[in-house]
């Protein structure tokens, strides 16, 4: 296996979706479990798209645990930096679905958030190894919510920084996560400072920014390089370089949203590795780069779950042939 080019950092779980589409938590009859956790996801999207990855995380000594790291290493994630807790469990998260397959986190069931495997990343414990030759880090804020885990994103982004890595950070807002919502701000604009790119959606733009607009949140970080403001099926504000623009979505049938932006993610990040600087330094290759993350966003929700439902590179490239971005 080729040297993982990105390290992505975080949180790997179930979603159990509500097989009940429309309906509140309490009424909910039965639900379908599947992998995820954003930077699990992103790492399996990357693969799937031909570009070598590593996750970082903590999973339980569970059956759940074990299926999870099985799911990674069958599609050739690297999981030499997967951590395994002795009591704590593998995170599961209640997922709602709205008619139209919008989801909406419903909680952990009996657990408390901060009883989870995730939250015990171990700073100390983390596989060095893999920051020697990789590219990009990349993360999103949940693991700030833990203190234990914060301490392992921070030693993360201090390796980054020592090996030349670029800082990949999606804000990926989820209150349910926080004990402690009122240090959330204080704690992500502090990670953001730290970032090469930026990555939200319009919703966290406006809570963390109060703006979308790309350039008017990249003029805040003196040191990033890019920034993404994700509008779900309307597409992305961008600013990479001195690029700025907004890219219309695709129209597709919607039958899941969940890991739509991981995936996002995962083809931006794929083409910074077949591109690099040029999809800074070039206006055409910024929007081509956006045009290719909103392809693979969109071809995610066609399909239920997130890591099951992400496209190859083969199939990103077939179906970009055949469609047009809406105008």
């Amino acid at each position: 296996m080729n040297h993982p080019q990105i390290i992505c950092i975080g949180e790997i779980l179930f979603d159990c979706l509500a097989d009940q589409l429309g309906k509140e938590l309490k009424e909910v009859k039965s639900w379908t479990a599947y992998p995820g956790g954003a930077p699990a996801n992103v790492a399996c999207g990357l693969v799937k798209l031909g570009i070598p990855s590593a996750f970082i995380g903590c999973i339980g000594g569970d059956q759940a645990g074990k299926q999870l790291v099985e799911i990674l290493e069958n599609i050739d994630v690297d999981v030499r930096g997967i951590q395994h807790h002795p009591t704590a469990p593998t995170r599961q998260v209640y997922v709602t679905r709205s008619q139209q397959g919008e989801r909406k986190f419903a909680g952990f069931g009996q657990i408390k958030t901060d009883e989870f495997a995730d939250t015990k990343l171990d700073h100390q414990k983390l596989e060095l190894s893999l920051f020697a030759q990789a590219k990009y880090l990349v993360m999103g804020t949940l693991a700030l919510a833990y203190s234990q885990s914060q301490q392992a994103i921070f030693k993360a982004i201090k390796l980054a920084k020592k090996y030349q890595l670029k800082i990949f950070i999606d804000v990926n807002w989820r209150p349910v996560f926080w004990e402690n919502i009122e240090t959330a701000k204080p704690l992500i604009l502090q990670v953001l400072e730290l970032a090469d790119f930026i990555k939200c959606s319009q919703e966290e733009a406006h809570w963390l920014f109060k703006t979308e607009d790309a350039k008017k949140i990249a003029e805040k970080f003196p040191k990033v390089k890019g920034v993404l403001v994700t509008l779900g099926k309307k597409g992305c504000h961008y600013y990479l370089g001195k690029n700025k623009g907004t890219v219309a979505g695709f129209s597709v049938k919607v039958i899941d949203t969940t890991g739509a932006g991981d995936s996002f993610v995962a083809g931006f990040l794929s083409q910074c590795c077949c591109y690099e600087e040029e999809i800074l330094n070039n206006a055409k290759m910024a929007k081509q780069a956006i045009i290719y993350s909103n392809a693979v966003g969109a071809l995610t929700t066609i399909k239920p779950g997130a890591i099951a439902a992400q496209p190859s590179k083969e199939t990103v490239k077939q179906w970009l042939e055949r469609s047009k971005t809406i105008n």
